[in-house]
């Protein structure tokens, strides 16, 4: 029960895009077209995944025991860097259509808060071991892919419909980000 509730936890109740609002410039840039959406989301998990998984490991095995817990911010954002190149390194390599259409928000991975503050809520107290802080840093890589993707899709509908002229473009994209955060905030109030 503990593991299904910190799962649907991580994607839908503390959403970090649509709950807690953060990692928001990937979330509105990428979002046009749902195939780059779901390449971007990809790349959120693996990198949230593995930074989940390392953070959490450095910060026990080596911060915490040589009384270094004040470096964690600098080392965790150094080890989100190193994972990003090498994300940056395969899809350049395997895809490079997805390279050129992420541009220059694939390598902003390394500065989106998103994947940070998974990092330091799994040492912050939470009480999680290594399974539970790398499933948490997954599913909350699945709760942004979920996010974007849905943006997109309503993004490409939104694309093709009649909106006045005031509202086309970005101000839609921020109404429509609105309603979504709001409709997720519907699972906040969910208790088990």
């Amino acid at each position: 029960m503990e593991t299904f509730l910190l799962i649907f936890g991580a994607i839908l109740v503390n959403n970090y895009v649509l709950v807690q609002s953060i990692g928001i410039c990937p979330f509105l840039g990428v979002s046009k077209k749902t195939d780059t959406a779901l390449g971007m989301g990809m790349a959120v998990i693996f990198v949230m995944s593995l930074a989940s998984l390392f953070t959490f490991s450095v910060y026990t095995w080596v911060l915490v025991p040589l009384k270094l817990e004040y470096l964690r911010t600098i080392a965790f954002i150094l080890i989100i860097a190193a994972l990003v190149q090498i994300v940056e390194m395969v899809i350049k390599r395997f895809s490079p259509t997805l390279y050129s259409a992420l541009g220059v928000y694939l390598p902003l991975i390394t500065t989106n808060c998103a994947v940070l503050a998974v990092a330091l809520a799994n040492v912050d107290g939470s009480g999680y071991n290594l399974f539970q802080a790398f499933l948490n840093g997954m599913c909350s890589g699945i709760g942004f892919t979920l996010a974007i993707v849905l943006m997109s899709g309503i993004r490409e509908k939104l694309a093709r419909c009649d909106i006045p002229a005031s509202f086309k473009g970005f101000p839609i994209t921020l109404i429509t980000a609105a309603l979504m955060s709001m409709a997720f905030a519907v699972f906040s109030g969910m208790t088990f």
